[in-house]
């Protein structure tokens, strides 16, 4: 991919890549709100979501642009395509870090349920997926794709034992069920974060390999889990 690194798409390619640093940011320091019980952080999180939102308005506007005045070759093709449906997955996980941070807030008051370890754990690996899809981007690595791809099932697994644990509580004690919901309401948004990052890790094979893996039944041997 010779001119992908052509000045016309510089500026697409690091809004992308500006755009993924902005939703790590977002989901990190959400994560940090809910454990410090931060309401002033929190509230910095839902603030700064319209950048993500100007960003990828801004990148489907160069995009759309570059088609119409340059009729891209193949590659470019893919890159522009390929770096709208990032931009979308980007979006949304800043739409679920801002969801975090609200839930942050409203248990800041309360205290923890439980210490907060599975949480932070399900945050790092999906920040990592998020951080490797996006250097995908940058160095054309199909096997770190696989990879981040096949990561999916950690996030998952972990979502899923905080459901068991949080729904005992619940049953065993009721007065919990409030907080019990509001955390399990964090998980799926970090596991919905995790299948953000495998979604653009799909999308970076298929513009280096022009192999669409999704929906693949052959990546369940990956450990890929739906």
């Amino acid at each position: 991919m010779k001119r992908f690194f052509d000045s016309e798409l510089e500026t697409f390619r690091s809004d992308l890549l500006r755009m993924g640093e902005v939703s790590i940011r977002q989901v990190r320091e959400a994560i940090k709100a809910l454990v410090e019980g931060d309401i002033g952080l929190a509230d910095q999180v839902i603030a700064a979501d319209d950048e993500l939102d100007e960003l990828e308005k801004r990148i489907d506007t160069e995009a759309i642009r570059y088609m119409n005045l340059r009729a891209p070759i193949a590659t470019e093709l893919r890159l522009v395509i390929v770096g709208m449906k990032a931009s979308h997955d980007l979006e949304r996980v800043g739409d679920e870090a801002t969801s975090i941070a609200k839930r942050a807030i409203r248990l800041a008051s309360e205290p923890p349920l439980k210490p907060y370890v599975d949480i932070p754990r399900m945050a790092a690996i999906a920040i990592e997926m998020l951080r490797d899809a996006l250097e995908c981007f940058v160095h054309a690595d199909k096997e770190k794709a696989i990879a981040v791809v096949k990561r999916d099932k950690e996030v998952d697994a972990i979502n899923k034992q905080l459901y068991r644990e949080l729904s005992s509580f619940m049953v065993e004690t009721p007065a919990t069920t409030t907080r019990a919901l509001e955390l399990m309401f964090i998980s799926k948004s970090l596991e919905r974060i995790a299948d953000h990052a495998t979604n653009i890790a799909e999308e970076m094979v298929f513009l280096y390999d022009a192999q669409d893996i999704r929906h693949d039944e052959s990546l369940k041997k990956f450990g890929k889990v739906d």
